[in-house]
């Protein structure tokens, strides 16, 4: 299809995202064999193009195989999926796994479904990974969807947790990458309507409106919608922690700190000044008693 400017545009700052994100973390090395997995939704679909293409220009030689997980949900399109690989010219595996029984069977009607679907999908996932000796899988959630699970965790869990852009399975046998990790959904949803990519819903977990994560994405759409680039800047501070001023015992080490000792850059009670204040070394900031 011919790309309008705009979308030219839009890609290019996606590729951007993507080409920090893998570098920044090292995500994609040479000779990799990664496995995409593509569920039919705008951020799977964006994901493959944009690693397609990074797969072109990039000084590294890597493998793509992409993965779609039917899991025989009532009028679940099969036949989408597959025409699409194909047209595109990816490897792909289209494996069929009921996991939609399984999860209508133990979740009670009305009860989120997510945990337990997901971690079905999971365990399918890594079986296939090891079958096709694929020792990266990547997955399409991007910043948003990083900042949302922080939220939901610190709302809802009582933890400091998010989404990591990399990690390692428990089993040690493969890396889990998240590339769109900088991306912002908005960018995502906007190209994946200029692609005219033939999305296909989740009808098992989309009709599920009062999910806490849906509760989250109100709240932080609401910000904003009110202070542009929270979402952003809540993902920044992801990366810039300050351990020393949370309050994990098991993190840092308050109770080895002691008086007479200097603490690190970024440590001590300076943290909290704003950037314009003066440090209290400053002489005008001295304080004198008249008798």
């Amino acid at each position: 299809m011919t790309q309008s400017r705009n979308l030219q545009r839009l890609q290019k700052r996606l590729l951007g995202d993507v080409g920090r994100a893998i570098g920044d973390y090292k995500m994609i090395e040479d000779g990799d064999t990664v496995l995409v997995c593509v569920s039919g939704g705008k951020d799977s679909y964006t994901l493959l193009s944009l690693l397609m293409t990074l797969q072109q220009r990039a000084p590294v030689k890597f493998r793509l195989i992409a993965m779609n997980l039917d899991q025989k949900q009532p009028g679940f399109p099969a036949d989408i999926l597959p025409a699409y690989f194909k047209s595109i010219g990816v490897d792909f595996r289209i494996e069929e796994q009921d996991t939609y029984s399984i999860v209508k069977e133990k979740i009670p009607e009305g009860k989120t479904t997510c945990s337990l679907c997901s971690r079905l999908r999971r365990g399918v996932i890594y079986r296939v990974a090891k079958e096709l000796g694929c020792n990266k899988i990547a997955l399409g959630h991007h910043r948003d969807d990083i900042v949302h699970t922080l939220f939901l965790n610190l709302l809802f869990a009582a933890k400091l947790k998010a989404m990591p852009p990399k990690l390692v399975t428990d089993d040690g046998a493969h890396i889990v990458i998240r590339p769109l990790a900088y991306a912002s959904e908005a960018d995502i949803a906007a190209f994946a309507r200029g692609m005219e990519f033939p999305i296909i819903p989740c009808n098992l977990c989309g009709s599920q409106s009062n999910l806490q994560r849906q509760k989250i994405r109100e709240m932080m759409a609401d910000w904003d919608r009110r202070y542009p680039g929270r979402t952003e800047a809540v993902f920044t501070a992801l990366q810039n922690v300050v351990p020393s001023h949370l309050a994990d015992p098991a993190l840092y080490d308050f109770a080895g700190l002691v008086a007479g000792t200097v603490p690190a850059a970024g440590e001590g009670d300076e943290v909290f000044d704003l950037p314009e204040l003066p440090p209290l070394s400053d002489p005008r900031l001295a304080f004198r008693v008249d008798s």
